[in-house]
């Protein structure tokens, strides 16, 4: 294997590391990230452990701070609203799409074999099983829809970040129901409701995380 493909598969293997422990809740908001202990972790360089932090950077995912080091981006309130608004517009893209593909012709088998895989994690109530079968789902979502501009983007979005910073307790109750509402209207091939279903999931994921902060500060309040 030539030497750049190495490098980059080592960076690879500390990018996806971090996204996969955010994603899994190993990893939280405002932690560092320590370059020597990565290079450890993965068994990687640290000029590879570089590369992936610059990456991660480069997406939002992580904030490089002089003389600090890297650190996982913790998000405001607006910043966490706004990331929601994007990934509003680009779940009911993606739904849409999905169902568009599915019209074409192509298999739903992927979706329905996700599905079923985050029921069983949900059921089990195991959260990093939980978040490696939605990533699954999404993946099935991104491969029905054909869209290479949607796989280039969705992955962008911050939610990784908004999940791993904001957990309300209803919160996964909420996304099992909405994925299966998503699921049905995609495997039906109806563009318009796995549109509307996308959004709305979405939104209800906002509507969770503002009930939460509101809840923290009635509790603080005297």
């Amino acid at each position: 294997m030539p030497a750049n493909d190495t490098k980059a598969s080592a960076s690879s293997t500390v990018f996806y590391g971090v996204m996969n422990g955010l994603a899994e809740q190993k990893l939280v908001p405002g932690q560092r990230l320590i370059e020597v202990d990565l290079a450890e972790q993965y068994q990687v360089s640290r000029n590879s452990v570089r590369e992936a932090l610059q990456q991660l950077a480069a997406q939002g995912v992580v904030e490089i701070l002089r003389n600090k080091g890297a650190a996982i981006r913790s998000l405001t309130l607006h910043e966490t609203l706004e990331v929601l608004d994007v990934a509003e517009r680009m779940t009911g893209l993606l739904a849409r799409s999905a169902a568009l593909g599915i019209a074409a012709g192509r298999t739903g088998d992927p979706i329905r074999e996700a599905l079923a895989k985050l029921e069983q994690t949900s059921s089990a109530q195991d959260l990093h099983a939980f978040a490696r079968a939605r990533r699954g789902l999404y993946r099935a979502l991104l491969q029905t829809s054909g869209s290479s501009e949607l796989q280039r983007l969705f992955p962008s979005i911050q939610m990784p970040i908004v999940y791993a910073q904001h957990r309300p307790s209803a919160l996964q109750e909420v996304r099992m129901r909405d994925y299966r509402l998503i699921c049905e209207a995609v495997l039906r091939g109806h563009a318009q409701d796995a549109d509307n279903a996308g959004m709305a999931h979405v939104r209800h994921v906002r509507e969770a995380i503002v009930r939460e902060i509101s809840n923290l500060h009635g509790d603080t309040e005297p």
